[in-house]
């Protein structure tokens, strides 16, 4: 491999890259999989990926996924997978900053491809 720079990252520094909610921004990438930030505000759309487990942390404040069968709270410094095919609803009732990490190939909006908070191509900050 040629030379690669390898920096740490500062998750505080690229979170205040950016003000918008629900708009997912890749800050790594490792073994065909991404490393996304976005923050969360308000409600977002009930989906489900077919091929994609997702993994969701949460760097500060608190946000609900809201399952079929029961809702989870995440609080900062905690995490949760949501397996691939399971229909999910994260809900933030205050701004959120987490921490995503999932299959290049993940569309933020699973099954719903035409709704308006899709993102198909990601910012990388």
């Amino acid at each position: 491999m040629a030379n690669q720079q390898i920096d740490k990252v500062k998750l505080s520094d690229k979170f205040s890259l950016f003000n918008d909610h629900w708009n997912p921004r890749v800050i790594g990438e490792l073994n065909g999989q991404q490393v996304k930030i976005a923050k969360f505000m308000g409600p977002f759309d009930w989906h489900h990926h077919e091929h994609e487990d997702e993994f969701f942390m949460v760097i500060k404040g608190s946000f609900e996924m809201r399952l079929r069968d029961k809702t989870i709270v995440l609080e900062s410094g905690e995490f949760l997978i949501v397996p691939r095919g399971v229909e999910h609803c994260p809900v933030a009732n205050e701004e959120a900053e987490v921490l995503m990490f999932e299959p290049a190939s993940t569309v933020n909006t699973g099954n719903l491809e035409n709704s308006e908070r899709t993102r198909s191509n990601l910012e990388k900050l």
